[in-house]
C-alpha cells in the first residue's frame, strides 16, 4: 500500500526536480526518435528512465502531466517498433501505463474545473498499451495488470467535453487497444464484455467523429467473431440498425467496418442472419459490390456468401436484387482475394441461380427488362468460370432470355453467338444447354429481328457489322443467304475478317465461310456433268476417229476415255487423274472432267493444296478449284504458318468470293438436290 501511495502522491522534493527537468525538456522537438545504432542497453537505461518517470508522476500537478505525457510519448514511439516491444514489457512499463489510464483527482489547490493536458495523458496510456497488445504474448498481461476497466471507462467520457478533439482521441485510441487485446483470444473477448465494454462501443456506432465510428466498429468486429454471448449482446444492444446505416457511408472505411461487423455477426449464426436481414442489411450490402474499395467489395462478397447458406428464399433475393452480375464483373478482378470471394458467394449461390433464372426468365418482360438492364454480359462473362455449376447456370440464363425476339439483336452485337460458340464448357449438359440455345436463336432469324440485324449490319459501327455476319453466317436460313451474304454486303465483312493480322478474327470469319458452304452445297460424285453427247453415236466413225486421236496423244489413259466416250460412266484412277482431266478438258467431255475433279480433290492436303489451285486454273475446273478454297478454309490453323499461304490467300479471295455468289444467287432446289 505505502508503494502505491507513493506512486499516486510523489513528494515534494521529486516534484521539484521533475519540474527543473520539465523546463529543459519541454524547448524539444516533441517527435522522439532514435537512432538505429543505439545500443540495447541504452534503449534498457531510456525505457527504464521514463518508466522511473511515470511511476513518479501519476498526479493532477501540471508538471507531473506534462512529464507523464512526454514519458508515454517517448515509450509509444519505441514500442512502434515490434523488436523493442519486449524490452518495454521486461521493464515494467505495463503497470505505469495502466495506471495512466486513470485521470488522477484534482489537487486541492488547482483552479477548480482546470485539468492540465485533460484526456492527453490517458490517450497516451492507451495507445501505447495497443502497441504493446499486437504481441499475443502480453495480451493476457495487460488485462492482468487491470487495464479493460479503464478502457472501457474511457469509452465512456464525456463526449460533450469542451476538448471534443482531445475526448475523441482517447475514446478511439482506447477502442483499439481493445480491440489489439481481444484479437484473436477468446477469453479476453469475454472479459470485455463481463466488464461492459459492448454496450459503450454499440453507442459510438453514432458518433459524429467517424475516426471514432470506425475504431468502434473494429472493436466490435473483433468482440464478435467466433463468441456467440458478445453477438447475441451487440444486437441485444440495437447495433443491427446503426451498422445498416453505416453500410450507405460515403467513408469507405465507414462501410468497411460495418460490413465486417455484421460479416462476424452472422457467421454460424442463422438467427442473427434473419434479424441482420429483417434490419435491412441485404440491398446496401449488395450495393456495396460496386464499391470502389476493393476490401468493401471483398467483405461485401464474404457476407453475401454467408446470408446465401441462410434460406433458399435469401438466395432467391440475392439474385433478384443485382447481386450477381457485380459478383460475376469481380471474377476478372486482378485481385485474387476479390476473385476468390466473389467465387465463394457464387458458389453458394449456385444452387439456386438456376431456380432463379427459371422464375425470372419464364416472363418476357423481365426478359426484355433483364437485357436492357446490362444483364447479358456479366452472364456472357460468367461462361468463362472454370466452376461447371455456375457455367451451367449463365447458360441456362442465356437460354431463357434467347427465348425473347427482343433480345436477340442485343445478344448478336454484344458477340453472344461467338462465345457461345467458341466457348469451352465444363459438363455435358451445359453443351446440350449452349446448342438448344443456338437453336433457337438460329428459329428467331426471321421477320422484324432479321431486319433490325441487317440494319445493325450496315448501319452500326465495324465491330458490331462484324458480330452480326458471323451470327447470320452460323444462324441464318439458306433462304436469306443472298439478301444478308450479297445484298446486304455481309460476305465482304466475314473476307475482310479473314484477311485480318488477328488469329481470332481469321478463325472466326473461316468456321463463318465453312458453315456458309455446308449449309449451301457439298461436293460429291454427283456434281459430274451429263453424259458425252458422243456416246450417242456409239459405233459410228466419229467415235472410232476421237478414239484414235485419245490413243495417239493420251496413252494409257485413252482406254479410260474411250470407256467414258462409249458408256458415259467411269472409275476415275487417282494415279492418271490428271492426265484424265487434261484430255477431258481439251476434247470438252465436262462429265468426265468433273470426275476427273472431284477425284483429285479427294488428294488436296496442305503440302499440295497450292499446286491444286494451280491445275485448276490452268484447265477452268470449277469444280476442283471450289475444294480447294475450301479446304483452305478447313485447315487455316495450318495453312497460315506456311511462308506461301498470304500469297495464295490473295490470289484465292477473288476467286472465294465467286464461289459464295454463285452458291447464294442458284435455285435453292440445286442445293438440295440428291
Amino acid at each position: 500500500m505505502e508503494d502505491r501511495r507513493r506512486h499516486e502522491q510523489p513528494t515534494n522534493s521529486v516534484r521539484r526536480s521533475l519540474k527543473r527537468k520539465l523546463q529543459d525538456v519541454l524547448i524539444e522537438d516533441r517527435h522522439i526518435c532514435f537512432s538505429e545504432d543505439v545500443s540495447q542497453q541504452d534503449l534498457l537505461s531510456e525505457i527504464r528512465a521514463q518508466v522511473e518517470v511515470l511511476e513518479l508522476t501519476y498526479s493532477s500537478v501540471e508538471a507531473d502531466r506534462a512529464l507523464a505525457k512526454r514519458s508515454i510519448n517517448i515509450l509509444s514511439e519505441l514500442a512502434k517498433n515490434e523488436d523493442i516491444v519486449n524490452l518495454i514489457v521486461e521493464s515494467g512499463a505495463v503497470p505505469v501505463l495502466v495506471q495512466h489510464l486513470q485521470e488522477p483527482q484534482l489537487v486541492k489547490e488547482a483552479v477548480a474545473g482546470l485539468r492540465p493536458y485533460e484526456h492527453e495523458v490517458e490517450k497516451g496510456s492507451a495507445f501505447t498499451l495497443g502497441l504493446l497488445a499486437i504481441k499475443p504474448e502480453h495480451q493476457q498481461f495487460i488485462v492482468d495488470a487491470g487495464a479493460l476497466p479503464h478502457l472501457v471507462a474511457l469509452l465512456k467520457r464525456r463526449r460533450d467535453d469542451q476538448n471534443v478533439r482531445t475526448v475523441n482521441g482517447a475514446i478511439r485510441k482506447a477502442a483499439d487497444a481493445i480491440t489489439n487485446l481481444a484479437h484473436e483470444n477468446s477469453s479476453i473477448k469475454t472479459c470485455v464484455r463481463v466488464e461492459g465494454g459492448i454496450p459503450p462501443l454499440v453507442e459510438l456506432l453514432e458518433s459524429t467523429d467517424v475516426k471514432v465510428q470506425r475504431a468502434a466498429a473494429g472493436a466490435l468486429r473483433t468482440l464478435a467473431f467466433k463468441n456467440d454471448q458478445n453477438k447475441t449482446q451487440i444486437v441485444d444492444c440495437n447495433a443491427l440498425p446503426k451498422l445498416v446505416l453505416m453500410l450507405r457511408s460515403e467513408d469507405a472505411a465507414i462501410h468497411y467496418e460495418a460490413v465486417g461487423v455484421i460479416g462476424n455477426l452472422v457467421h454460424s449464426s442463422r438467427d442473427i442472419k434473419k434479424e441482420v436481414l429483417l434490419a435491412g442489411a441485404l440491398q446496401p450490402v449488395i450495393e456495396l459490390l460496386s464499391s470502389t474499395c476493393s476490401e468493401t467489395q471483398r467483405e461485401a462478397a464474404l457476407l453475401l456468401g454467408q446470408f446465401a447458406t441462410a434460406d433458399t428464399e435469401c438466395k432467391v433475393h440475392i439474385a433478384q436484387r443485382g447481386a450477381v452480375g457485380p459478383l460475376i464483373e469481380m471474377l476478372q478482378s486482378p485481385d485474387a482475394q476479390l476473385r476468390e470471394m466473389s467465387a465463394f458467394a457464387l458458389g453458394r449461390l449456385a444452387q439456386v441461380i438456376m431456380l432463379v433464372f427459371l422464375f425470372i426468365y419464364q416472363d418476357t418482360h423481365n426478359q426484355a427488362g433483364i437485357a436492357y438492364g446490362g444483364g447479358i454480359v456479366p452472364l456472357l462473362k460468367l461462361l468463362d468460370s472454370r466452376n461447371g455449376t455456375l457455367q451451367h447456370n449463365a447458360a441456362f440464363a442465356l437460354y431463357g432470355l434467347a427465348d425473347n425476339e427482343d433480345n436477340i439483336a442485343d445478344l448478336i452485337r454484344v458477340g453472344g453467338v461467338q462465345k457461345l460458340l467458341d466457348g469451352e464448357f465444363v459438363v455435358q449438359p451445359t453443351r446440350e444447354c449452349v446448342a438448344k440455345t443456338l437453336k433457337r436463336l438460329e428459329e428467331k432469324i426471321h421477320g422484324r429481328v432479321l431486319s433490325h440485324l441487317l440494319y445493325l449490319m450496315h448501319k452500326s459501327e465495324i465491330t458490331i457489322q462484324r458480330r452480326v455476319a458471323l451470327a447470320l453466317a452460323h444462324l441464318a436460313s439458306p433462304d436469306d443467304q443472298k439478301s444478308i451474304f450479297v445484298d446486304g454486303n455481309g460476305l465482304d465483312l466475314l473476307l475482310e475478317l479473314l484477311q485480318s493480322a488477328k488469329p481470332k478474327h481469321q478463325k472466326a470469319s473461316c468456321v463463318a465461310l465453312c458453315k456458309l458452304a455446308e449449309k449451301a452445297s457439298t461436293l460429291s460424285p454427283m456434281d459430274a456433268g451429263p453424259s458425252s453427247p458422243i456416246s450417242q453415236a456409239n459405233g459410228s466413225m466419229l467415235t472410232e476417229f476421237v478414239c484414235l486421236l485419245l490413243l495417239m496423244h493420251f496413252g494409257q489413259c485413252s482406254m479410260v476415255v474411250t470407256g467414258y466416250i462409249y458408256t458415259g460412266s467411269v472409275e476415275v484412277n487417282l494415279r492418271i487423274a490428271q492426265d484424265l482431266l487434261r484430255a477431258a478438258d481439251q476434247y470438252l467431255l465436262e462429265g468426265l472432267k468433273r470426275l476427273c475433279e472431284y477425284s483429285i480433290a479427294q488428294n488436296i492436303r496442305v503440302e499440295n493444296v497450292a499446286l491444286m489451285y494451280d491445275l485448276s486454273e490452268s484447265f477452268n475446273a470449277v469444280t476442283l478449284k471450289d475444294a480447294c478454297i475450301l479446304f483452305v478454309l478447313e485447315h487455316l490453323d495450318k495453312l497460315d504458318v506456311k511462308p506461301w499461304y498470304a500469297s495464295l490467300l490473295q490470289r484465292i479471295l477473288p476467286e472465294m468470293r465467286n464461289y459464295f455468289v454463285r452458291t447464294f444467287t442458284r435455285p435453292v432446289e440445286t442445293d438440295l438436290r440428291q
